[in-house]
């Protein structure tokens, strides 16, 4: 572990390669666990204020929950996420025409209906965000449906916190991801 300024971060964002392989997973992540995507207080705003112009991208079961829970709902654990069909997949979740899951939301937004990408704990995956009262975690979470993303993150060498670069600048900023840099760089000369 090291710090940057107020995050703790895993060594494992540095050392792991990763690379999401859809066509071997098929978006599995948003499909499979226990929990919806994580969300931040901010999003679950976004969320309300996008659903109109996003609800023509969803399926009907994914309609279906959000006008009955919500845009969003508080998880076991007291935090935010998006809402599950059947207890497994996002309401989000759109699929495509070789049954890959995908974003309904990041549709709606490659065809500049919205301006938000979606969620950014999804754009950040497989990095986890967890805040503390001083100090924010940075974390790898290792799940066994993303070992094709690890074996393609190597074959590609692609380490995590590049594949994931667009997201974590968005989360923490552009100092913060140079910073990041330059601790992948000492790393490696050691």
């Amino acid at each position: 572990m090291f710090q940057i300024g107020k995050t703790i971060i895993s060594e494992e964002i540095l050392e792991q390669d990763f690379v999401c392989n859809l066509s071997a997973c098929k978006g599995a992540c948003c499909i499979d666990g226990n929990a919806g995507a994580p969300l931040e207080d901010e999003e679950t705003e976004i969320l309300v204020d996008i659903y109109s112009d996003v609800k023509s991208f969803l399926r009907p079961e994914g309609i279906e929950v959000i006008e009955k829970q919500g845009a969003f709902v508080k998880g076991d654990d007291g935090e935010w996420e998006t809402p599950l069909i059947n207890d497994s997949e996002c309401a989000y979740v759109v699929f495509d025409e070789k049954e890959v899951a995908k974003c309904g939301i990041e549709e709606a937004y490659d065809q500049g209906v919205v301006k938000w990408k979606k969620p950014v704990s999804c754009q950040m995956y497989p990095v986890r965000v967890r805040e503390y009262t001083e100090l924010t975690a940075v974390n790898y979470h290792k799940w066994e449906i993303c070992d094709p993303a690890c074996s393609l993150g190597a074959e590609l060498k692609v380490p995590i916190y590049e594949f994931v670069k667009e997201a974590l600048i968005r989360k923490f900023g552009e100092d913060w991801y140079t910073e990041l840099e330059k601790v992948a760089e000492e790393l490696n000369l050691e």
